[in-house]
């Protein structure tokens, strides 16, 4: 599994602005074969009161299937219309970060329960 994560540093007020970007239904990345979920997280930033971040965290059953985003027509084409513009001014940072996960604990099911 891999794990992509965004953590977008924001002015303080304005995480709902990038919350809402992310959590829209559907999309082109959900009908990628390969990818799990998006999950969006909040929290207070480094410095309290003035600035929030927003964890976005992008779960994928493998490498070759972020890959296969990656290569996406649609993918491309969000960079090629977002090229040359700039972050919203609320934006203080954004940092990407690919993580492989090497463990991972589930529930049993509940037919294993049950035996």
């Amino acid at each position: 599994m891999l794990i992509q994560m965004r953590t977008i540093t924001v002015k303080a007020g304005y995480s709902d602005k990038v919350i809402e970007r992310f959590s829209q239904p559907g999309g082109p990345m959900t009908e990628i074969e390969g990818f799990i979920d998006l999950t969006v997280s909040a929290k207070k930033g480094r410095r309290n009161d003035e600035e929030e971040q927003v964890v976005v965290m992008v779960r994928w059953e493998s490498e070759e299937a972020w890959k296969r985003w990656e290569k996406s027509p649609a993918h491309i084409e969000g960079h090629r219309n977002s090229r040359n513009q700039q972050p919203p001014d609320f934006v203080i940072s954004t940092v990407v970060e690919r993580l492989d996960v090497k463990a991972a604990k589930h529930p049993l099911a509940k037919a294993e329960e049950q035996s």
